[in-house]
């Protein structure tokens, strides 16, 4: 929209350089073009703003297929006006020389001439389409359809209207169809899934299985050694018991070997000590013999009070050893009375 401002009476009107002015006063063209600046009688002046920028018209719009199915077409047409003096000539773009607004509603216009262009088209393009068809590559001959339709439609080339492109967002069906064609999709997909799950699980059965064996084997394995084990453990045992009884056995030879020796040494210094003892026995017994009979001998020769006093003496040896002798007067007594008897005999 143009900027317009009053001074005095006048008006100043400054346009966009996306916004085409045209100026007439008295049926005459004064000024023209995008982006103008000047001075104007609002009395006298005709003024119109034609937009020349690209504009994005969206559009959506119901369809039948050829098995009677509802659709929703969702497109967008990209336009632009590419001679301003013929839009201006057949569309009302006349401004307000006060406010700068249009008069009346030129795009709309547009829109409604590009949307019915393109809805015919499509409208045609779809009627001979089944709908698994036209939800499969419906959009892109919509798209190449209603593209083909708005070049060769004479009408826009008239009205000063270029089409710079054909955008089909969407081709949707009914809500309702929708839920019913995803159902076989959505059960293909859970089949999958579930063929996936009992892949999965077969394949952790598996794994399960494998890990078991594994752990079975390895527990066989691990019984096999212990068993190895346990029989080298024997042997071991039994080697070693066989090396200590051969040991013990060489230590008991050994020691019965140094017995005997000791035995035997002992038996013979026992009967070297014997025949020692018998000699000097004997000849300690011959000695006696011949001293016994040497005394004998002497003391037959000898009187028989040498005898007695030879015996007192002996006996006096052997007696014990007296300190003091306590004579009493009966014992006296009976001394003296023997003594007298002795004198008288």
């Amino acid at each position: 929209m143009a900027d317009i401002t009053r001074r005095l009476g006048w008006r100043h009107l400054r346009g966009a350089p996306t916004a085409h002015i045209r100026h007439h006063r008295g049926g005459k063209l004064l000024h023209e073009g995008p982006g103008l600046s000047f001075w104007f009688r609002a009395l006298t002046a005709a003024l119109s703003e034609v937009p020349v920028d690209d504009r994005e018209l969206a559009m959506t719009f119901h369809a039948r297929t050829s098995d009677f199915q509802d659709v929703a077409v969702q497109a967008t047409v990209t336009y632009r006006i590419s001679d301003p003096a013929v839009a201006a000539s057949r569309l009302d773009f006349s401004i307000d020389p006060d406010t700068g607004a249009w008069r009346g509603t030129p795009l709309e216009q547009l829109g409604t001439l590009l949307t019915e262009t393109a809805q015919q088209h499509a409208l045609d393009v779809l009627a001979r389409t089944p709908l698994s068809v036209a939800l499969v590559d419906g959009v892109t001959a919509v798209r190449e359809r209603v593209a083909a339709g708005l070049a060769g439609e004479p009408r826009l080339p008239a009205t000063g209207i270029e089409v710079v492109a054909v955008r089909v967002v969407a081709l949707r069906p009914e809500p309702e169809v929708e839920r019913a064609l995803r159902t076989p999709a959505r059960e293909q997909i859970q089949q999958e899934a579930d063929r996936a799950t009992y892949e999965r699980r077969a394949v952790a059965v598996e794994r399960e299985r494998t890990i078991a064996e594994n752990e079975l084997a390895s527990q066989i394995e691990l019984a096999r050694r212990e068993e190895q084990l346990v029989e080298q453990r024997g042997t071991n045992a039994r080697r070693e018991a066989e090396e200590h009884a051969s040991a013990d056995a060489v230590r008991a030879e050994a020691e019965a070997a140094r017995t005997v020796r000791l035995a035997d040494a002992e038996a013979t210094r026992s009967v070297r000590l014997a025949r020692a003892e018998a000699e000097g026995a004997r000849e300690v017994g011959e000695a006696r013999a011949q001293a016994q009979a040497a005394w004998l001998r002497v003391h037959a020769e000898v009187d028989v009070a040498t005898l007695h006093a030879l015996t007192g003496t002996r006996l006096a040896e052997n007696l014990p050893r007296i300190d003091s002798v306590t004579v009493s007067p009966d014992v006296l007594t009976g001394l003296l009375a023997r003594l007298g008897t002795r004198e008288q005999e």
